[in-house]
């Protein structure tokens, strides 16, 4: 018989590509089941997975909301900010209260199913968002377009470089407001694949995860091609904040973190309705 072809669709970021080396490379026996990358920005794959067009997917845990009827959320494959996560950042410095002085003012954001919004409208539901490419949002400041970007990616770590400062680390807010880490992105996998199919693409996934993380220097070697110019040192250090034991497994206060950020997402009435969140594998 021949293999079955899977689709896993994921980001160009060096963090998902540490995570899939294994499947990529052909690290790991897949069985019977053969997986072709598709690589796109995590806003683009969020609207795509709406349309049901993908079999496997990271999302951000903002959009699985709206996706919960179609895709059951793997219990491998979070990126999960434990203290950190995406970041309220200007090119004036913070003012005495970030959170109220962000009311009324434009913030660029990565999309409007990004968990990085979600967050933003937890914290400040009064700012006000321009929606820019990820890449772009410092520069939407920059040209005028935007009083404050929200970054995620890479730019956690480098928006000082670049002239800006801190406002507010949405992660570090979080986990002081609950005492959990913020769930920013997962991977989904469609359920009309049945029962079956969705077991072995949980075991593949977390088996690639696990075989990265044990052998770091050769995924960290495959994960520089993504990177975009941060360098080795920047590149493990990212890598470490969002493929780690949480990756692996959300466990229970992993899977609790995601339950309550859907949860006052719908209290708040920025989701339609409440999800109960079923993990598979």
């Amino acid at each position: 018989m021949s293999p079955r072809t899977i689709t896993v669709a994921h980001s160009p970021d060096s963090d998902d590509a540490f995570m899939f080396y294994a499947l990529a490379e052909g690290k790991i026996d897949t069985g019977d089941l053969r997986y072709v990358h598709e690589l796109q920005d995590i806003q683009s794959l969020n609207e795509r997975a709406m349309r049901g067009e993908l079999e496997v997917t990271a999302v951000s845990i903002h959009a699985y909301a709206h996706l919960a009827d179609r895709y059951a959320l793997l219990n491998s494959g979070s990126s999960m900010g434990d203290g950190y996560g995406p970041r309220l950042v200007a090119l004036s410095a913070a003012p005495s209260d970030p959170r109220a002085g962000l009311a009324g003012l434009r913030v660029a954001i990565p999309g409007k199913l990004t968990t990085a919004f979600l967050a933003l409208q937890l914290y400040q539901p009064d700012a006000i968002p321009v929606v820019v490419p990820f890449d772009q949002v410092q520069e939407a400041c920059r040209h005028g377009d935007a009083d404050v970007a929200l970054v995620i990616h890479e730019g956690q770590l480098t928006f000082g470089d670049e002239g800006f400062h801190l406002w507010q680390d949405l992660g570090a807010w979080w986990l002081g407001e609950t005492g959990l880490p913020l769930p920013l992105g997962g991977n989904v996998v469609r359920r009309d694949l049945g029962a079956e199919t969705i077991a072995q693409v949980a075991r593949d996934l977390k088996a690639s995860i696990v075989h990265a993380l044990a052998h770091r220097t050769a995924a960290l070697e495959h994960a520089e091609q993504y990177n975009r110019g941060i360098g080795r040192e920047r590149t493990d250090a990212f890598v470490g904040m969002y493929v780690n034991d949480w990756t692996v497994d959300y466990g229970d206060r992993g899977r609790a973190a995601v339950q309550l950020l859907l949860d006052r997402a719908a209290e708040a009435g920025l989701i339609p309705s409440r999800v109960v969140v079923d993990f598979v594998g």
